[in-house]
């Protein structure tokens, strides 16, 4: 098996992890998330959004959250964004990266954003000329890679596509999400492999993977075999979205760290700290966290 000595792992939970609870979480247990996981090893974290309050209240206290919590310098605190207003007030309270998402399925795109997957791409080509001329690092998510909740499977033509239209862009990173969590390890190796070897993108390629059918670690393996070495991961496994029914959480940060440092492979992050971090999760949800590492007593030895 052919997999790579270092995997950058880009902790999601306290954005997209939280996004999608029914109950607020007050603005001071967000900040204490984020400050725990800044004790890990993370290097780079998505933290809030700038996203309309009507649309996703969870992150209506973005503004708080950034002032209020430890900013480790050597992290980098990443802000998604839904529009060019979003971009302003990113800026204005001092982020330096930003997120943008845009799904490669047109009905996707429009149940999040109420615009087609082209209209979305236009939109953000004016925030992306901005975040270049003023030296902001851009991640480009591409939503629903693999399939869609209302049009099934997607064409993974169209999905090299807009690789392809994102890249010349100019942005730093470009995320290929399974945002339903139905993709199989055959399919991520596939598009994956075609991306490296028929584009050879100049941007930096992540993964991003949900667990709905108990599938991401097994997906994460298969994009690892294709040269993939960064993977957005959520801590505890939290996550779904907001517009897509069923979505399980994404991937556990722990579960990802813990099976590539049983490969050998360095991450850069202190399991046990990360598992600390796990007591912090549990009172954040009504739900069941979805990892299988934080069941583990880690204060007996592992066989």
């Amino acid at each position: 098996m052919d997999l790579p000595k270092k995997v950058e792992i880009i902790e999601v939970g306290p954005r997209d992890g939280l996004q999608n609870e029914a109950d607020f979480i007050p603005t001071e247990k967000k900040i204490e998330l984020i400050n725990a996981l800044n004790k890990t090893g993370i290097r780079r974290m998505e933290a809030t959004s700038f996203v309309h309050p009507v649309y996703v209240p969870q992150m209506k206290d973005a503004k708080e959250v950034l002032e209020g919590m430890e900013q480790d310098p050597s992290i980098q605190y990443m802000a998604l964004i839904p529009n060019e207003k979003g971009y302003e007030r990113a800026i204005e309270n001092g982020v330096r990266a930003l997120s943008l998402v845009v799904g490669a399925s047109d009905s996707f795109n429009l149940k999040n954003v109420k615009m087609t997957r082209e209209e979305s791409i236009n939109k953000f080509n004016s925030v992306v000329e901005k975040a270049k001329e003023n030296g902001i690092f851009l991640r480009y998510n591409i939503a629903t890679s693999f399939w869609c909740p209302y049009e099934g499977k997607v064409d993974s033509e169209l999905v090299l596509d807009m690789v392809k239209r994102i890249d010349r862009s100019g942005v730093d990173e470009i995320v290929i999400c399974d945002t339903i969590g139905k993709a199989n390890p055959a399919q991520v190796f596939d598009l994956f492999s075609r991306i490296f070897e028929e584009l050879q993108p100049q941007a930096m390629i992540t993964a991003h993977f949900h667990d709905t059918y108990g599938l991401a670690q097994a997906n994460v393996v298969a994009a690892l075999q294709t040269g993939v070495t960064r993977f957005d991961t959520s801590i505890g496994g939290l996550g779904g979205c907001p517009f897509a029914l069923g979505a399980a959480g994404n991937v556990a940060t722990e579960d990802v760290v813990f099976m590539l440092h049983e490969m050998g492979i360095d991450t850069g992050i202190d399991l046990f700290s990360l598992h600390s971090c796990i007591e912090v999760v549990k009172p954040l949800t009504n739900r069941d966290l979805t990892g299988h590492y934080h069941k583990i007593n880690v204060n007996q030895p592992q066989m």
